[in-house]
């Protein structure tokens, strides 16, 4: 019988949103991180992440005594019946997967487990990870002499950094491998709100669900790959790839999803999630040339978004451009792969100075640029990144960046030029304003 009692190793993003959601729909939560001082700040209610909405649904868990946080392992593996093994699994060098997180929480598991254990996956792993969790989990019962019964399973994550709470609770299908009917039933119970509003439910082996996870960003991220090589045509060819893309999305073989171009993908999912997958590939003798590529052309996309500004503005010694954006996409602090993390580099390494601002990303952002501080200021509003500058550059599409008063901007700039990488503002509008526009697949006006 499912007891309603749960522990979530790790507070990263995945953990955290979880064991917040997990707790919204009504379970207990033990959310377990070794970093005492984020679990101190944690307990005080403060977010070591940027995610709207999530400290409103954090605070009202944590007052109704559904959500606790502790670095007890040990308490959180003996109170539980279900165990989320929610840890980093970060890229190594050769695009493969670091499991050592994953691994070192099986063996804490082995060590503490005290009666039947549904032990979840929630990390994206590589196929295969299930087994490999069971085996260690087994070794540490062996050590103690212990024969405690347990099952193994996988639960894929697919939040969207920025939707994440909506996407937790509105899924468009929940992912459950497992080759157990007692795990099945529990895992159930434990979505029991998504179950009984008729999300889809998908109950298959734990490889199956692995190779879901994996299959699911690979197709994403080779989608916007594809639309951004297509841009590259249409401004050789004067056609417009959102009218392209629009037409396109239109069919619904295709849909109108990640049919966006810019200057390529970014985050925590697609990059890592490309390598590993194609890394997988390679180990077991198979050539992913599709999705291969898809990670070339997406760094492609990058350096090439650099050349368009380089081809405009020509000798950039001396210019100074604003860059409204940091983050990889809006509603994140998320900088990891991020196309400026590219862009802003190459544009300084050229000669230019850099006027800079996002909502939510300069802290992380200014230690990863350290590198190009003198090169660099970063500002407090999208408008000071205007002042005096030859260009104004649109990485990132915050919500903010949306609606900018282009008459002010037109005052602002050295020179009215606008690189649209998001193709947010439709070219007339801000010809109209006099500011030449210059987009991702959009005809220049002759």
């Amino acid at each position: 019988m499912y007891k309603n009692k749960i522990s979530i190793i790790g507070t990263g993003y995945v953990g955290l949103v979880g064991g917040v959601c997990l707790a919204e729909f009504g379970n207990n939560i033990i959310n377990v991180d070794l970093d005492q001082e984020k679990i101190s700040k944690l307990n005080r209610g403060e977010l070591p992440i940027y995610e709207p909405g999530l400290k409103e649904v954090l605070d009202r868990n944590r007052n109704n005594g559904r959500l606790k946080f502790t670095t007890d392992i040990k308490l959180a593996i003996e109170e539980s019946e279900v165990i989320f093994i929610s840890v980093g699994t970060p890229p190594a060098t050769d695009g493969s997967v670091d499991l050592s997180y994953v691994i070192q929480v099986s063996r804490s598991i082995g060590k503490y487990i005290n009666g039947y254990k549904v032990v979840v996956d929630k990390s994206t792993v590589p196929i295969g990870t299930a087994r490999k969790v069971a085996d260690v989990i087994s070794q540490g019962l062996a050590a103690r002499k212990e024969d405690y019964p347990f099952d193994v399973a996988s639960n894929p994550e697919f939040l969207r950094e920025g939707k994440a709470l909506y996407d937790f609770t509105h899924p468009d299908r929940v992912v459950i491998g497992t080759n157990s009917e007692k795990a099945r039933e529990i895992l159930k119970e434990v979505y029991r709100a998504l179950y009984l509003n008729e999300v889809p439910f998908v109950f298959t082996n734990p490889e199956t669900a692995e190779m879901i996870k994996y299959a699911s960003n690979a197709f994403l991220a080779t989608k916007i790959s594809f639309i951004n090589e297509l841009a590259l045509l249409c401004e050789k060819v004067n056609a417009n790839i959102q009218e392209v893309a629009k037409a396109m999305g239109m069919d619904g073989r295709i849909s109108s999803k990640f049919l966006h171009a810019g200057p390529g993908y970014g985050g925590s999912c697609f990059p890592k999630d490309t390598l590993a997958i194609t890394n997988i590939a390679r180990e077991n003798g198979v050539d992913l040339k599709v999705i291969k590529a898809g990670i070339e052309a997406n760094q492609r996309q990058k350096f090439l978004m650099v050349e368009k500004i380089r081809a405009r503005l020509g000798e950039m010694k001396g210019k100074t451009l604003g860059i409204l954006g940091l983050s990889f996409k809006p509603e994140t602090d998320d900088i990891r792969e991020a196309p400026a993390l590219t862009i802003i580099p190459e544009l300084v390494k050229s000669g230019a100075s850099i006027l800079v601002y996002d909502p939510q990303g300069i802290k992380t952002a200014s230690s990863l640029l350290k590198e190009y501080e003198n090169s660099i200021i970063y500002v407090d509003n999208e408008y000071e990144t205007m002042k005096g500058a030859d260009a104004l550059v649109l990485i990132t599409e915050w919500n903010q960046f949306r609606r900018l008063d282009l008459a002010k901007v037109r005052s602002l700039l050295n020179t009215p030029l606008f690189f649209d990488l998001r193709n947010v503002y439709e070219q007339g509008e801000v010809e109209r304003a006099g500011i030449e526009y210059i987009g991702v697949g959009i005809p220049v006006n002759k």
